[in-house]
């Protein structure tokens, strides 16, 4: 399986590619971030945004796409860019027709490093561990998008494939 996980943010949207399946090793395909300026308008922005994650799902054609859950913080500013970015993903995704996840931080966080309160610097160190890299992959947003992808292979990958199987078995 091949996903495409994506940590929104208006000004840097992490977006990694890995391939692989539950106990099966992980691979790195891609990793990366689609940026914007901040004196640039938000509609061009977003704009911006999906021009960046259509070139990457266009070149990675990934299975599934895993998105970051927007969850409320106190600062309602960036709450609203990172809903705008997250949109803009899962717009992209349901055009082409591909399956999107949306994962918490803290099921993300868990789901690589064994703890739902594990902080960024662990999250890149297993993200490197998992992926057998010689670097974590900067800047935390490329890892966090990578987390994602992760995280959906060894959770909602499995549970993709069980829904499969019982829409089959009711056939």
């Amino acid at each position: 399986m091949r996903v495409l996980g994506i940590d929104p943010g208006l000004t840097r949207c992490g977006i990694g590619v890995v391939d692989g399946s539950v106990g099966r090793p992980l691979s790195l395909v891609d990793v990366g971030v689609v940026r914007t300026s901040a004196d640039e308008p938000v509609a061009q922005r977003l704009r911006l945004l999906e021009v960046g994650i259509e070139e990457w799902l266009e070149r990675h054609r990934p299975d599934a796409v895993a998105v970051e859950r927007v969850f409320s913080q106190h600062n309602v500013r960036t709450v609203m860019g990172t809903a705008q970015a997250s949109g803009v993903a899962l717009v992209a995704a349901a055009r082409r027709g591909l399956p999107v996840a949306l994962h918490t931080p803290s099921e993300v966080k868990a789901a690589v490093s064994g703890s739902g309160r594990a902080d960024k610097a662990q999250v890149g160190l297993m993200v490197t561990r998992l992926l057998r890299l010689t670097e974590a992959p900067r800047p935390a947003d490329a890892a966090d998008a990578l987390a994602l992808a992760i995280c959906h292979i060894w959770r909602g990958g499995a549970q993709s494939r069980i829904d499969e199987a019982l829409a089959r078995s009711r056939s």
